[in-house]
C-alpha cells in the first residue's frame, strides 16, 4: 500500500501521480468553495486540461444536457463538487429544493460518468450523512445507523443517496467511483449570506457587521455548546487531488463490494460555538460581547469525523484554524467591511 507522509504538492516528488499532467478532469462546481480550491489545487500542481462550466453553461440538472456534454469532452476524471449547500436556516427552509436539486445534479453526473467511460470519480458530500447521535469521532461504518439531524435531512438524504450511488455503479459497472465526505468547511469563495451560510462564515459575517457599525454584540444561534470541526478548503483540495492520485492497488482498496466507497476527510479536532466564535473576534478584533440566542436551534451536539482510515494513507490536514480563518478574512474583508 502506498504511504505518503505530506500534502500532494510535495508529493508528487515522492511517488509517479496517477492523473497525467495532461489529463482531462472536469470539476464540477468549480466556482463554489470546494470547486475553486480544488481547480487552484489543480493548476498549481501543473494540470494544463481542467474542464469547468458556469452554471450557465452547463445545467447540471438538465439530464440532455450533462450527457452531451461528456459525450463530447470525454473527461477522464471528475470531481462532483456541485450540490446545493447552506446552513441551518436555508435547510429548514428549502427542504424539497435542497433534496431535488442536489439528486438530480448527482445522479446526472454519476451515470454521464459511466456512459463516457470517465477512469475515476470522487463524488463529494458532508458529514451531515451521519446520523445525529453518531458515535464521536464518526466512522464511516456509521453510516445508516440511527436517525439523522433533523434540520439537515432532505440534503443528507441526497448525499447518501449519491453514495449508494456510486457503490451500486461500481459494483454492477464496475466503475471506480470514490465518495468523499469532508468535515465543514471554509475558505476563499465561501457563502457569507445570512440566509444560507454555515456557521463559520456567518460568524464572520456578523462579527465584520459589528466592526463595521459600531456595535457592540455580536449575536449567535444556539448554546454556543455544540462542537464543530472545521477544514481549511485548500486542505480539502489538497486531499482531493492526494485521493485521486493514489496508485491503483491502494485506490481499489478502498473499493470493496461489501461496504460503501466512503472515506471521510477532516482535522480530527474541533471546538465548540463559543471558542470559534471567540476565535473569529480575536481574528478579526472585535472586543465586544458574544450573546447567545438559545431561542436558535443547536443543530448536531458534536459532528466530528473520525480520519484514521485517511491518515493511515499518509495525509494530513496543515491549516490551522485561527491560521485559516485569518486567511479567509484577508481575502473577505473587503467584500464585507
Amino acid at each position: 500500500m502506498q504511504t505518503l507522509t505530506e500534502t500532494p504538492e510535495s508529493q508528487s516528488s515522492m511517488f509517479e501521480p496517477y492523473m497525467r499532467p495532461d489529463a482531462r478532469i472536469f470539476v464540477a462546481g468549480h466556482r463554489g468553495l470546494v470547486g475553486s480550491a480544488i481547480v487552484r489545487e489543480l493548476g498549481s500542481l501543473g494540470y494544463t486540461n481542467l474542464l469547468t462550466r458556469s452554471r450557465r453553461e452547463l445545467n447540471l440538472e438538465d439530464a440532455s444536457a450533462v450527457s452531451a456534454f461528456f459525450a463530447e469532452q470525454r473527461p477522464e476524471f471528475v470531481v462532483l463538487a456541485a450540490a446545493k449547500v447552506g446552513g441551518i436556516l436555508a435547510n429548514n427552509s428549502y427542504p424539497a429544493d435542497f433534496i431535488r436539486d442536489n439528486l438530480a445534479i448527482q445522479n446526472n453526473v454519476i451515470d454521464a460518468s459511466y456512459r463516457s467511460g470517465v477512469d475515476r470519480l470522487l463524488f463529494l458530500g458532508s458529514s451531515c450523512i451521519y446520523p445525529k447521535l453518531a458515535p464521536q469521532p464518526m466512522p464511516e461504518s456509521c453510516l445508516l445507523a440511527g436517525p439523522l439531524e433533523p434540520t439537515n435531512r432532505p440534503y443528507a438524504l441526497a448525499k447518501i443517496a449519491g453514495i449508494e450511488m456510486c457503490w451500486s455503479y461500481n459494483r454492477q459497472y464496475g466503475t471506480k467511483y470514490l465518495a468523499a465526505m469532508p468535515t465543514n468547511l471554509y475558505g476563499p469563495n465561501d457563502n457569507f449570506d445570512l440566509a444560507n451560510s454555515h456557521v463559520l462564515p456567518a460568524l464572520i459575517r456578523k462579527t465584520a457587521q459589528a466592526l463595521r457599525d459600531g456595535e457592540s454584540e455580536v449575536v449567535v444561534w444556539g448554546t454556543g455548546t455544540p462542537r464543530r470541526e472545521l477544514l481549511y478548503s485548500d486542505d480539502l483540495a489538497k486531499a482531493c487531488v492526494f485521493l485521486l492520485n493514489l496508485d491503483a492497488p491502494t485506490y481499489d482498496s478502498m473499493l470493496v463490494e461489501d461496504a460503501p466507497p466512503l472515506i471521510n476527510i477532516g482535522t480530527g479536532e474541533d471546538v465548540t460555538i463559543r471558542e470559534l466564535a471567540e476565535t473569529v473576534a480575536r481574528v478579526l478584533g472585535f472586543s465586544g460581547a458574544l450573546r447567545f440566542d438559545t431561542s436558535k436551534p443547536d443543530g448536531t451536539p458534536r459532528k466530528l469525523m473520525d480520519v484514521k482510515r485517511l491518515h493511515a494513507l499518509g495525509w494530513h490536514h496543515t491549516t490551522d484554524l485561527e491560521t485559516g480563518i485569518r486567511k479567509t478574512w484577508e481575502i473577505a474583508r473587503t467584500q464585507l467591511l
